[in-house]
C-alpha cells in the first residue's frame, strides 16, 4: 500500500515552519529531509515516526509512542498531531542531535 497524498500534504504542512524540506518516498512510505537530514518517516498507513535517540527516545516512549520496527523512529504523540507547535518542537530537537 502507497502513503496517501493526503498524508503527505499534512506531514508537510506539519513540519513547514522548519524551512527547506524535501522528502522522497520508499518501500511504501516516505521520508522527510530538512536540510538534506531525514529526521522523520510517514508511513503507508499515515503514522508520523520522528527519528530521535536519547533521553527524547525515552520520554516518546515513556508517553506511549510506539517504534517503527526496530529503527529509531517513534510515533508523534496524539497531541503533536493535533499541535503544530508541538510537532515542531520534537522535530527540532530531534534535528539538534542528528
Amino acid at each position: 500500500m502507497a502513503v496517501a497524498d493526503a498524508d503527505i500534504a499534512f506531514a508537510t504542512d506539519l513540519f513547514s515552519d522548519l524551512g527547506q524540506l524535501t522528502t522522497r518516498k520508499m518501500f511504501g512510505g516516505m521520508c522527510l529531509y530538512h536540510q538534506g537530514i531525514v529526521f522523520a518517516l510517514l508511513s503507508s498507513d499515515g503514522q508520523i515516526y520522528i527519528k530521535v535517540k536519547g533521553e527524547l527516545a525515552r520520554k516518546l516512549q515513556a508517553d506511549g509512542s510506539t517504534q517503527f520496527h526496530n529503527m529509531p523512529y517513534w510515533s508523534l504523540p496524539d497531541g503533536a498531531l493535533e499541535d503544530g507547535e508541538e510537532a515542531l518542537s520534537l522535530a527540532k530537537q530531534a534535528l539538534a542531535v542528528l
